[in-house]
């Protein structure tokens, strides 16, 4: 029977997550921050980027080739779980290593640079999308990292029922904590 369901339908945790609102708003949030930070960075960014001290240049140089790079790794990720979604992709290749995302290197400091000769907007850019690759590392995790486990993880699962919960606008939590007894 599950053959029969829609890939917009669902039927384990990686269906709900991309055929909910979550994923959408996730998606859309990801893609405008990638479309926001290019258009800052080749535009006002890179005319700021000429005004800037020795330091705060080198700093800006080398942290615009890391967000580029994590935003990328950010909006890849985020299309392949779309093609999964839209039955373009298996499951089961998206779960292959070599589409998972992970940190790394550690975080872009923005609250540390405040002050020091960095533009705000380039700041405040960094801070949203060090949030947002935050974010896909743990889904990332969350949807394809209990498959690497042989045992169940408990905590996944509970995480998994709020998920559905919340997608279907339906979320009395402690509805799903008794379920989970």
């Amino acid at each position: 029977m599950a053959a029969d369901k829609s890939p917009h339908e669902g039927g384990d945790s990686q269906d709900g997550f991309t055929g909910g609102k979550l994923f959408d708003t996730v998606f859309a949030r990801g893609m405008a921050l990638v479309e926001e930070t290019a258009t800052y960075l080749d535009g006002p960014g890179r005319e700021n980027a000429k005004t800037l001290p020795r330091e705060a240049s080198l700093t800006y140089s080398a942290w615009s080739m890391e967000l580029t790079t994590r935003l990328m790794q950010a909006a890849s990720w985020l299309v392949m779980q779309k093609a999964v979604r839209d039955g373009e992709m298996r499951r089961e290749e998206a779960a292959a290593r070599k589409y998972r995302i992970r940190r790394e290197e550690p975080p872009l400091d923005a609250a540390a640079q405040q002050g020091l000769g960095l533009p705000q907007r380039f700041l405040d850019l960094v801070m949203r999308s060090e949030a947002l690759f935050e974010q896909i590392c743990r889904l990332d995790d969350a949807l394809y990292g209990q498959r690497a486990t042989a045992a169940p993880n408990p905590v996944n699962e509970q995480i998994s029922q709020l998920q559905r919960a919340a997608e279907t606008g339906a979320f009395d939590p402690l509805m799903v904590w008794t379920r989970a007894k």
